[in-house]
């Protein structure tokens, strides 16, 4: 494995290269999917690609932020409406994500590495990051604020994405319980997941970390993310 981690200012034309590593519902947040065009446009410095020698295996995005310290519970939306506005003094992690066969080979933990440093390079003071947890899917059910309090009998956390922030040093500062909304009737949702929704009600969805709530032929998600706060190493002098 050659390992390579490169910026979208460096190498533009990987831009949409990648297959897909989403259900499609979560392409469908309109606060993120309005935003989206403008972290290449305006921010190509702070998004990343991971490569493999030649080939494109996993992307991460990031945007800087003004952050007063507090933790919001609407995450993703949150940094993508009111995180750029003014002097950014902290860079949010937004997402990250390898193609299957390269994931569980200790590559996260390396392009987190990267970002941590890309927070430094700019002069930011950490690096927070609405946090996706890996298997908060297999337990819809469960709220994220006792989701977030699993622990193994090691201490460390439950969930292994959670657990890799974790191990690089990072601080479990609260939930975000509504950081992604994703709406979209009826018609929408059964062709974003070849399922049927035949009445209101709650709906368990694969790929989902909370169920999708039908009311009147419409059916909305709320997305349940953790924020976690990277420290950053001061850069030091030659």
């Amino acid at each position: 494995m050659r390992l390579r981690i490169v910026t979208h200012v460096e190498h533009p034309e990987l831009r949409g290269k990648l297959p897909d590593l989403w259900p499609e519902f979560m392409h469908h947040d309109e606060v993120v999917s309005s935003f989206w065009p403008q972290l290449y446009e305006v921010y190509p410095d702070f998004q990343l690609w991971v490569l493999d020698g030649r080939r494109l295996v996993g992307y991460a995005c990031t945007l800087p932020v003004v952050w007063d310290g507090v933790p919001q519970p609407n995450g993703v939306d949150w940094a993508v409406t009111e995180g750029p506005g003014g002097m950014p003094t902290t860079l949010c992690a937004i997402v990250a994500g390898l193609v299957p066969q390269y994931r569980g080979h200790g590559i996260s933990a390396v392009v987190l590495g990267r970002m941590t440093k890309l927070a430094a390079a700019h002069g930011l003071d950490s690096m927070i990051a609405p946090v996706r947890p890996l298997w908060k899917e297999r337990y819809p059910l469960t709220p994220i604020e006792r989701y977030v309090d699993w622990r193994r009998e090691d201490e460390l956390l439950y969930d292994p994405w959670l657990r890799t922030h974790e191990r690089l040093g990072a601080e479990l500062l609260a939930a975000a319980p509504s950081s992604m909304t994703v709406t979209g009737t009826r018609e929408q949702w059964e062709e974003w997941t070849s399922l049927q929704f035949p009445e209101d009600g709650e709906y368990v969805v694969p790929g989902a970390l909370a169920p999708v709530r039908f009311e009147g032929g419409t059916g909305t998600y709320v997305e349940p993310n953790v924020w976690m706060r990277h420290p950053i190493e001061e850069p030091q002098p030659f």
